[in-house]
């Protein structure tokens, strides 16, 4: 069990990402659920079940004032709606953990009095303590305190410059769907040469499971030429797969377009 981050947590948004990083301190302990407070304005499962666990759900607002942290895990369009009720509730030495794609730390900033700001970029694999975390800071306090909350939940990559944040965005963030698309597009190649459905899709995904399990030390290209043997089966599909450079023009095509798209949000 992860050593517990010292001190009061408010979670401010309870989705998809802010379920999974709130999943991930309960199932590693990284956040201890008596420590925890979650604001959110509908039910969520995960809230109920850290609720049962000690967590408060929507306290009244003074409570908010003992936080050491409080992590935004809000869609960026909405992120000014849902910080100005509560921007005054903290201590002046919380640290603001923003979550949330393209929203600058100084925006962040602003809207909380000058606080100090940390942005965090994870994985929805925080819910397992299998994640990948980008953290950039300018404050090294704040970049701790981001360690703290998420060291346990994900290998983290500390950036030295808030812009690399969006490239992180469209490679890390956005890079798990992109697998699963690839995963899909397999499993329906496997579908086309014969295999029933079922059979296909656990195939496709085991592969992806089994590619992930890999040596992280190895290089990538290492890894490849561990299956693909000159001259046999997978060298030809991998030819396929590239053919004139196919594969690597639309992975970063992908990438371009996330970050694109990360760059106008923070433009909003």
């Amino acid at each position: 069990m992860a050593k517990s981050f010292q001190g009061s947590v408010v979670l401010v948004g309870c989705g998809r990402l802010g379920s999974a990083i709130a999943e991930g301190w309960l199932s590693t302990g990284a956040v201890d659920p008596a420590d925890l407070i979650i604001l959110t304005p509908s039910s969520k499962p995960i809230a109920e079940a850290a609720k049962a666990r000690g967590a408060r759900i929507n306290p009244e607002p003074a409570v908010l004032a003992k936080a050491r942290a409080v992590v935004l895990s809000v869609k960026p369009a909405m992120w000014r709606a849902a910080s100005a009720p509560i921007a005054d509730s903290f201590a002046p030495d919380a640290v603001i953990v923003s979550v949330m794609a393209g929203v600058r730390a100084d925006l962040i900033g602003q809207a909380f009095a000058d606080r100090p700001v940390a942005r965090v970029m994870p994985t929805t694999g925080v819910a397992t303590g299998q994640g990948i975390a980008a953290i950039w800071s300018a404050d090294p306090a704040a970049r701790a305190v981001a360690h703290g909350l998420f060291q346990a939940l994900a290998e983290v990559v500390d950036l030295n410059e808030e812009a690399q944040m969006d490239a992180a965005t469209a490679v890390a963030g956005s890079g798990p769907a992109y697998v699963h698309a690839f995963a899909r597009a397999l499993a329906q190649g496997g579908i086309d040469a014969g295999l029933d459905e079922a059979s296909a899709l656990r195939l496709a995904r085991g592969a992806i499971r089994s590619a992930a399990a890999a040596d992280p030390s190895e290089t990538l290209e290492a890894l490849i030429a561990r299956v693909a043997s000159p001259g046999g089966t997978t060298e030809a599909g991998l030819k396929a797969l590239n053919t004139d450079q196919a594969l690597d023009r639309a992975v970063g095509a992908a990438v371009a377009a996330a970050l694109n798209r990360a760059r106008e949000l923070s433009r909003d």
